[in-house]
Formats: C-alpha cells, structure tokens, sequence
C-alpha cells in the first residue's frame, strides 16, 4: 500500500477543487490550475477531501497513485499559497536585474542573457545577487529556476556561478607546484 497516496488531500477555506471525470481543476487566490489524472487511478471528492485510490493492484496502477496525489496536492498548494524559489549568484561582475518584461543576466559572457518572464510566473530580483522565482505551479517554478542555473551552473574551484539558495558545492583545490 502507497505510504503517500493513501493519504487524502486536503483542501483549505478559499480553494475549490472540482473533478471532472479525470480532470481536476483548483481554484483559488492565486488563480486556476488543471491536471489529467492517469487511467490507472480514481478521484473522488469527499468531506472536503480529495482522496485517490488505484482502479486495480498493477504495479504501474500503485505507481500512479501516489503520484497523482502528489500532483493533486501540488494545486492545492499552488492556487492557495504559491511556490518560490530563490537563486544566488557569485562571482565578480555577475549579476541579475529585471527590466520590462524580461530577467536581464550578467554571467561572464560576451554578452547579456535575456530571458522572458512567463505571464503566469513573478520574477524579482530584491539585489543583483539574488533571484526569486515565484508563481502558482510548482513544475513551472522548478523549471525556470533550472534553465537560469544552466546558463552558468556553479564550478567547484572558486564556486562562481548560479547555485539555488542554501545549495552546498563540493570545492576542489587547484592545482600545486
């Protein structure tokens, strides 16, 4: 039996989850999110809880389980709360800065990274050192954050580079005489 799936989701005052055969849909403060569960699994609503269960004993069927109800929980977090990530940056004359509509970055190139700011995700930069990403769906979040620490991922000799915030890198020493 699923540690995690067997648990019901709970959902908050202010959220309203509606299923429609296999798509669920929240709502709430911070806006709309949809997801499709997989066949393999069965939503229903109860008591203010969401609860998922397996349509059958497979291995792929338990597999999904939990996974769509960590899905599931995920949009009633995001539409409720949000979700952040938060980026630094280390090295001399690295920095970062929002301008319009794009995350202006200075990294070492020979010349500026843009990258766009999706409509439905916020972008601040409260120094030049740091980044925050925030918004309703956590994949999204997770994904910009990656594609902005890709463009300079942190090297372990002097540590420059875009790391997550509290992110450890293993420093090697340089080379002896």
């Amino acid at each position: 039996m699923s540690r995690i799936g067997k648990h019901p989701v709970e959902v908050p005052s202010g959220v309203t989850v509606t299923i429609n055969g296999q798509d669920v849909v929240a709502k709430g403060k911070n806006g709309e999110l949809t997801f499709t569960v997989m066949d393999e699994v069965v939503v229903s609503e109860e008591e203010g809880k969401v609860v998922v269960a397996p349509k059958n004993e497979t291995r792929r069927a338990r597999q999904m389980w939990a996974t769509a109800r960590t899905r599931i929980n995920n949009l009633v977090i995001g539409v409720n709360e949000g979700f952040s990530k938060s980026l630094e940056i280390t090295g001399v004359g690295y920095r970062a800065a929002v301008k319009g509509s794009n995350l202006e970055l200075q990294l070492g190139f020979s010349h500026d990274v843009i990258v766009p700011i999706p409509s439905d995700l916020q972008i601040a930069c409260p120094s030049q050192t740091e980044i925050t990403i925030s918004g309703a769906d956590k994949q999204k979040v997770g994904q910009i954050a990656a594609e902005i620490r890709a463009f300079r991922p942190p090297e372990p000799y002097k540590g420059k580079g875009v790391r997550y915030k509290g992110e450890y890198i293993l420093r090697k020493e340089g080379k002896k005489k």
